[in-house]
């Protein structure tokens, strides 16, 4: 029988699960959905099916993919869970079964039960396959138009280990670089790298060893380079066994970044060294020569973590800010320059993807507005033109909270930044969720359409857009 939800800040408010799947065939539109925006928003984020086993963590609760269809100015909706082991063996239960974060949580009954994973990170297409993502397991293959589950997907069984949440694609070659921690499959040092060609075939997997073990969310590529960041949040099966912390932040450690160039082998890895701090999401990079340049959303101390002690995390230090690292690979030195470019709070970053890799002009992120947030999530959209320096931002007030902001182009020959901002928006005082389309030249002008729910969509992590075919 299924349990009331504990009383633990991931699970209200926003964070609250939804318990129904559900189709809502035309939303209620407010303002104009533009003409040529056409084709399917898909968010992906935590939801766990029943109350967690022990101490809940948010990055362990179920996925739930959440599909906005866009088409001829109407707005369509459905959410599905990815029926993963984990799920199937706790649906059938009636509660949970699995501790994702803590092995001794686990219930006897599935000791040994080899699982998919959680599913709940991102979604992405690539060659013509929608796959539901997080960094511990292969991709969850689901079906694009009825979202039903069709399993774990290998890349006909040449997948060996894990899968980033966080793949990139190439917009010049069609192909998604991508990387795996925990490579054997154990906390560990082993990390893997792959790439996908455009039509969805594997190519290359290469594997090395970081400097240590660490929770490495998300990577960075250019034409040219491919960037490994491995930051203190270390992660350690003694500590795991023993009922501590499996990730926790040990800055002693320092900062390792391994840049290798694409045209070589993980045998060309270079590593820079940098004081502690953290990196969730980057904006995007570029090669010019010998020099490359990142912009990351940066933190002081990795949130959401404990120290290694058991203390909790400094709140003075768990804001991200926008910073550029600098790279110059001509010097004979293991050190990079950091430029702050604004003193914002910021994160989920995003850009117009057909510039991933290259010089580029434009980004998006969700960051805080001029008043105070009530709802628990970034209450503005900001907008940064790195030509100008200039940030725009659209300012929903406390109430509201956005997920990341993607970027849509008006069409696929357009100017870079010519296109529209979708996001999913929770109002706290109503307890719902809406759609929100802007124009990603006029943010601050606020919304040219809302599309509303009658539910609300549990604060998650990432999504992507797929045009109509």
């Amino acid at each position: 029988m299924a349990r009331p939800f504990p009383n633990h800040p991931n699970l209200l408010g926003g964070f609250a699960p939804i318990q129904m799947e559900c189709d809502a065939p035309n939303l209620v539109i407010e303002g104009e959905v533009p003409a040529d925006l056409n084709g399917t928003f898909f968010r992906n984020g935590p939801n766990p099916q029943f109350a967690p086993r022990g101490d809940y963590h948010w990055f362990g609760g179920d996925g739930m993919i959440h599909a906005f269809h866009i088409e001829n100015g109407r707005v369509s909706y459905k959410n599905r869970w990815p029926r993963t082991v984990k799920w199937q063996h706790e649906n059938e239960a009636g509660e949970s079964l699995f501790s994702p974060f803590n092995p001794m949580d686990t219930d006897p009954r599935v000791q040994g039960v080899e699982t998919d994973g959680i599913a709940n990170t991102n979604i992405v297409w690539h060659g013509g396959r929608l796959m539901a993502l997080e960094e511990g397991h292969a991709p969850f293959e689901l079906d694009p138009l009825t979202l039903e589950s069709k399993g774990a997907w290998t890349f006909d069984g040449k997948l060996k280990g894990p899968m980033t949440a966080h793949p990139k694609i190439d917009p010049e070659t069609g192909e998604m670089l991508f990387f795996g921690y925990n490579a054997d499959g154990m906390i560990s040092e082993h990390m893997s790298f792959h790439v996908v060609d455009k039509n969805g075939k594997l190519t290359r997997s290469e594997f090395f060893q970081a400097p240590y073990a660490a929770m490495v969310h998300d990577f960075i590529t250019t034409r040219d380079h491919v960037i490994f960041p491995i930051m203190p949040l270390t992660g350690s099966m003694e500590r795991a066994m023993s009922g501590e912390p499996v990730y926790a932040w040990e800055p002693e450690k320092g900062v390792h970044i391994g840049i290798m160039p694409r045209n070589g082998s993980v045998e060309d890895l270079r590593w820079f060294k940098g004081d502690p701090a953290y990196v969730f999401h980057p904006m995007n990079a570029f090669s010019q020569g010998e020099t490359v340049t990142c912009d990351v959303c940066e933190y002081a101390e990795a949130p959401l973590f404990p120290h290694v002690d058991g203390s909790t995390p400094d709140p003075d230090k768990a804001n991200a800010r926008l910073k550029r690292w600098t790279f110059d690979l001509s010097r004979n030195t293991d050190d990079y320059s950091i430029d702050q470019l604004d003193d914002m709070v910021v994160e989920f970053p995003r850009l117009d993807e057909r510039y991933t890799g290259l010089e580029y002009r434009h980004g998006y992120f969700g960051c805080s507005g001029g008043l105070n947030s009530s709802s628990g999530g970034f209450n503005a959209i900001g907008h940064i033109d790195h030509q100008t320096g200039k940030i725009a931002r659209y300012e929903m007030g406390p109430q509201f909270a956005t997920s990341e902001p993607v970027f849509v182009p008006r069409m696929q020959t357009a100017a870079e930044g010519e296109g529209y901002l979708v996001a999913n928006v929770y109002d706290a005082e109503i307890d719902k969720s809406h759609l929100v389309i802007l124009d990603a030249q006029n943010v601050a002008a606020g919304p040219l359409a809302k599309a509303r729910l009658d539910h609300r969509v549990p604060f998650g992590f990432h999504g992507n857009w797929q045009p109509l075919q």
